[in-house]
């Protein structure tokens, strides 16, 4: 970090606090998507014991969790704007935390579909709540950084997910299963759920340590009418923004969704295999990405590009369309998993700027709403959808398990090219909008 007059905070004092505040809810972050992820690497134990097809696993891995994630974030998106934001994070974090426990004790396909409801309930406390959290710590031109530190917490906890499934899986295949005091015999894959419920439990004690900061100068919440009135009055720019992004997180959990299958059934590697390459392989390369994402946008800012953000989810989606799934032309698993860096790098890049873009254009006491409804888009549409999207290929118009590959690369690159459409036609409008939101 940079000393000096940049280093302080919006209201006064130094900055080093306010990166500890960041680092806490970056492991919030952490727990949370090792919670949503984790059931990417257990496709096929899950599959076996409950014996379900690819469709019904792929509403498990996104429609269950996305939709109540989805629906519930406006509503605690307002309290974001009104509430204590410390609160409403702890809150989320044990309700999620005991749903994935639960996730743990079910032996029905229902019956883990609704766990996975309630990890998605919980979760939709978390990122509205932080966000506006991180805009109050940050002055403008560290927002994009401190937000994408935060949100590297999303690939950690990918990369861990992965790592960890990969254990459970080769646990499974020697030891069968566990016999646990009061609850019983269960699966490998069901302990994983019950020690990471545990474990958020445990660790939102930590959160006592982060304090309120003071609210943006516009402290009063904006009636919901208020909110969706401005938006309406910046349409274009929040509609290929959030649409623009919404698409690039289709294409990120439509690959991880299903990569675990491709190296699986086309490469023939174990899941404990795949996990530890593709987990290290998120850890180093999405994590840089998304830092390097950070600084690209605060850096442009501070040389007066207006629009850094939004510019940076554009050159990383045209990056993508020729370079994010080539992994699928590979003919053996060592130069696929090498051709997955490119895109998991630039899939990465913009994961931090789109928030810290849209809290420059809302007020104050809009942020909260405006994230929820942004976060309603790109969770309804990328976890909604994407899964879902690709099990479709592959059941219904290859009709062939090993054609995956193939179904990932129709549906990324698709979403990829009209996500650069869109983030490119809204850098214009982005600029109007700051104008306006400056006047």
């Amino acid at each position: 970090m940079v000393t000096g007059a940049r280093q302080q905070a919006p209201h006064g004092g130094s900055l080093a606090y306010p990166w500890y505040v960041v680092g806490v809810l970056m492991m919030v972050y952490v727990f949370s998507f090792i919670d949503r992820q984790i059931l990417n690497l257990l496709v096929g134990p899950i599959r076996a014991d409950l014996q379900i097809s690819d469709t019904q696993m792929s509403l498990l891995l996104g429609f269950s969790f996305a939709v109540f994630y989805t629906f519930c974030g406006i509503p605690l998106g307002r309290l974001a704007d009104s509430r204590s934001r410390r609160g409403l994070i702890a809150f989320g974090l044990v309700f999620w935390s005991g749903a994935t426990a639960a996730c743990g004790m079910v032996g029905k396909y229902w019956q883990l579909f609704l766990a996975r409801v309630g990890v998605g309930i919980g979760e939709a406390a978390l990122s509205p709540a932080a966000y506006s959290l991180i805009t109050d710590y940050f002055p403008r031109d560290r927002r994009a950084t401190a937000m994408s530190v935060y949100s590297m917490g999303i690939f950690l906890g990918t990369g861990i997910a992965f790592l960890l499934g990969g254990l459970v899986v080769g646990f499974a295949l020697k030891h069968g299963p566990v016999m646990l005091p009061v609850i019983g015999e269960i699966r490998p894959w069901q302990v994983v759920f019950l020690i990471l419920g545990c474990a958020g439990v445990l660790f939102s004690v930590v959160l006592l340590t982060v304090r309120e900061p003071p609210r943006g100068a516009m402290h009063a919440q904006a009636p919901l009418r208020e909110v969706l009135a401005y938006m309406r009055l910046n349409l274009r720019t929040v509609l290929c923004h959030n649409f623009g992004f919404a698409l690039l997180a289709l294409s990120s959990y439509s690959a991880s969704a299903w990569l675990p299958s491709y190296f699986i059934r086309v490469h023939g590697w174990n899941a404990g295999q795949f996990g530890l390459v593709y987990g290290t392989l998120v850890a180093i390369f999405a994590c840089s990405g998304i830092i390097f994402g950070g600084w690209l946008a605060d850096r442009w800012l501070k040389q007066g590009r207006v629009d850094a953000t939004l510019r940076v989810g554009y050159i990383a989606a045209l990056g993508l369309v020729p370079l994010g799934s080539l992994f699928v032309f590979a003919a053996d698993a060592q130069l696929a998993a090498a051709l997955l860096v490119p895109g998991i790098f630039l899939l990465a890049m913009p994961f931090g700027v789109a928030p810290a873009g849209l809290q420059e254009i809302m007020p104050p006491n809009m942020r909260g709403q405006a994230t929820a409804v942004y976060l309603f888009i790109v969770n309804l549409i990328g976890l909604g959808i994407g899964p879902t999207a690709v099990a479709l290929f592959t059941d219904y118009v290859f009709g062939n398990d090993l054609a995956v590959g193939w179904s990932i690369f129709v549906v990324c690159v698709t979403a990829q090219f009209m996500a650069a459409v869109l983030l490119r036609d809204g850098l214009a409008p982005f600029r109007e909008s700051l104008a306006r939101r400056g006047a």
